[in-house]
């Protein structure tokens, strides 16, 4: 009898983005600032003084560090991970037993139902209001409904936009105490309603950060769980040893430690996100396009919309990158150029 792939397995479908070509990619929500050339500068010397025959760092002790002082978080509570879906997949193949219930909420992050479900995690999925938020109360309920170990989300969130206030947040928190909260803020640096500075006054939670983002770092994959001591302890024994490179550690020092750079490139972002919104409200109310153009506290805009496919495929078509949803579509914000580009694009569209 010939080998066979277990039931997990079986049919599962590899992650599969766009790819190919096109002039301008707005589909990833990645930042649309490169290094300059005086900063592949000072990282192509760090990187010269490797010693390449080593393993790396297993704590990673300067980027941490470096993230540490950026946040102004006590390094003691942060661990690093080769991107925030690492982090993701230990924290819920780890901190969880096989038959435990985790709740995600819908929409949001893809991942947060992937790892549990491969690591036989029970997954519920929290159903957000029709606006496509969420009423705390209600998800508290349901997590002790379902008997909840753990609770998953995004804030602001991925894909919507949208975000909850640190007060509500903070509800949630509070009266889940005997549920670990995982609370993924890779878009937080787009808003004003963190509670990072909190994380240690609460023993069920871990904040999950990304360098993929406002820090511009996608290639370099890299990411950073926040919580207590307690927890942090567990996270980096659970991890791989040395689960982030050298050659990583070394770039996401140096650039985590740019405070000035990242702040312009963060205030840059956040405008053009903005008159991104501005633009597409405009447009919406001139031709009655959309459904619905949610306001964001994000660097993307989202948008509802029976025309999805169609448009997505007319991005494509001009050499425009977006990502589409079933009935929904998510546009990145990128320079002010692609920007304009994009509402060129889109307005010839419905002009059609």
């Amino acid at each position: 009898m010939s080998y066979k792939l277990n039931k997990k397995l079986v049919n599962l479908v590899p992650y599969d983005p766009i790819t190919g070509h096109y002039d301008i990619r707005l589909d990833a929500n990645e930042s649309c600032f490169n290094l300059s050339d005086s900063l592949k500068a000072k990282i192509t010397k760090s990187i010269s003084q490797i010693d390449f025959n080593r393993y790396p760092d297993c704590l990673a002790k300067a980027p941490t560090k470096a993230f540490a002082e950026l946040y102004n978080v006590p390094e003691e509570l942060v661990s690093a991970g080769n991107g925030s879906d690492e982090l993701i997949s230990i924290i819920e193949g780890c901190f969880f037993e096989a038959g435990d219930t985790v709740v995600n909420v819908s929409y949001d992050f893809s991942m947060y139902q992937f790892y549990a479900q491969l690591y036989e995690v029970n997954v519920e999925t929290y159903q957000k209001e029709a606006d496509l938020t969420i009423n705390p109360d209600k998800l508290i309920a349901f997590c002790k409904e379902k008997g909840a170990k753990g609770l998953i989300f995004s804030n602001p969130c991925n894909p919507t936009s949208l975000g909850l206030k640190r007060e509500d947040v903070r509800k949630i928190i509070e009266s889940l105490e005997d549920v670990l909260v995982i609370l993924d803020e890779a878009y937080m640096d787009f808003w004003d309603q963190s509670i990072l500075d909190e994380v240690n006054n609460y023993s069920n939670l871990i904040i999950l950060k990304t360098c993929s983002k406002a820090i511009g770092m996608a290639a370099v994959r890299f990411g950073f769980a926040v919580a207590n001591k307690t927890i942090t302890n567990a996270i980096r024994a659970a991890k791989s040893p040395y689960n982030n490179d050298t050659v990583a550690q070394t770039i996401v020092a140096d650039i985590l430690s740019e405070k000035q750079y990242l702040a312009d490139c963060r205030n840059t972002i956040v405008a053009n996100t903005k008159k991104l919104y501005s633009d597409i409200a405009a447009l919406d109310k001139k031709y009655g396009c959309f459904d619905k153009v949610y306001e964001p506290c994000t660097n993307f805009v989202f948008i509802k919309t029976d025309e999805c496919d169609k448009i997505y495929q007319f991005m494509l078509d001009n050499s425009i990158a977006i990502r589409k949803f079933k009935g929904a579509i998510r546009i990145t914000s990128g320079s002010a150029e692609e920007n304009a580009r994009l509402m060129e694009v889109l307005e010839n569209y419905f002009r059609k």
